[in-house]
């Protein structure tokens, strides 16, 4: 993907604006109500989700579930649109700690009862998330800087969940990124005609730096990697560990950062054996 910088450190206030343009897509009123009932089929894909939910520059997706997911629960209502809009909290960056305090506040306003059925379906959604949950707990204790938000706009160029958080916006503005393990960005290249490239430092765990034809770098806390301009490059997470570093981007003339290809599991599983 091409853009107009190459500044890797405002990746964050990208990726936000980006959230706060998307749209989201329903297609659920057309195809259970379609023809029996199209008004209402439009109103629920068009209106409500199409148009309400949308609205990001006003409320972001994670509040608009916050908002959706207390009121069906104050409402007692803990069917399938419960369990839809707990899947689309999750989605929407809500953790299962999150959830646990969510609804355990709604209980004093909305009922014990009413708790007690939505943590019944919350523990369903999140159940898969027990064990990331508290190993991601245990590495933020590891670091003095935060993990962050998930990086869901630009999942698609790196395998498996990473975080952003950032740091600085002024005078050098630079990121935290965090990999879970396993989890590395595709091959790519920060262009430039002048100056340019990227500056890693390893504030957490255990991962990997690589330069096309180069062997891989291991990046431990205080690592530092210089990484030039216009040069083939990937780095992630040990295949066992949680990994942080800090990004900074050096400035240069006609920046562009250009995504490639995955780094294959074949390779990668290989790496530090």
């Amino acid at each position: 993907m091409k853009k107009s910088s190459t500044i890797f450190a405002f990746i964050f206030i990208i990726t936000l604006n980006a959230m706060s343009q998307e749209k989201i897509i329903q297609t659920a009123g057309r195809e259970q109500l379609g023809e029996f009932a199209p008004e209402f089929a439009h109103l629920n894909d068009d209106i409500l989700f199409g148009e309400v939910w949308s609205r990001n520059d006003l409320l972001s997706l994670r509040d608009r579930s916050l908002v959706t997911i207390t009121s069906l629960i104050s409402q007692g209502l803990t069917d399938s649109s419960l369990t839809y809009h707990l899947q689309t909290a999750k989605k929407n960056g809500i953790t299962r700690t999150e959830i646990s305090e969510i609804i355990t506040h709604i209980a004093f306003y909305a009922g014990w009862p009413k708790a007690w059925a939505a943590f019944r379906l919350a523990k369903e959604v999140w159940n898969d998330d027990v064990t990331s949950e508290d190993a991601k707990s245990a590495f933020q204790k590891e670091m003095i800087f935060p993990i962050g938000d998930p990086n869901d706009a630009y999942a698609k160029y790196f395998k498996g969940q990473s975080y952003l958080a950032q740091i600085s916006n002024s005078q050098i503005p630079f990121i935290n990124v965090t990999f879970e393990p396993g989890c590395r960005n595709n091959w790519h290249i920060h262009k430039a005609s002048e100056g340019g490239g990227q500056m890693l430092v390893g504030v957490g765990g255990r991962g990997w730096y690589q330069e096309e034809g180069k062997e891989p770098v291991e990046i431990l806390p205080g690592t530092v990697i210089h990484i030039p301009a216009n040069v083939k490059h990937w780095h992630g997470a040990a295949k066992d560990s949680w990994m942080a570093h800090l990004a900074f981007e050096i400035p240069g003339k006609d920046g562009e950062n250009v995504w490639l290809e995955p780094v294959e599991d074949e390779y990668y599983l290989k790496i530090g054996d």
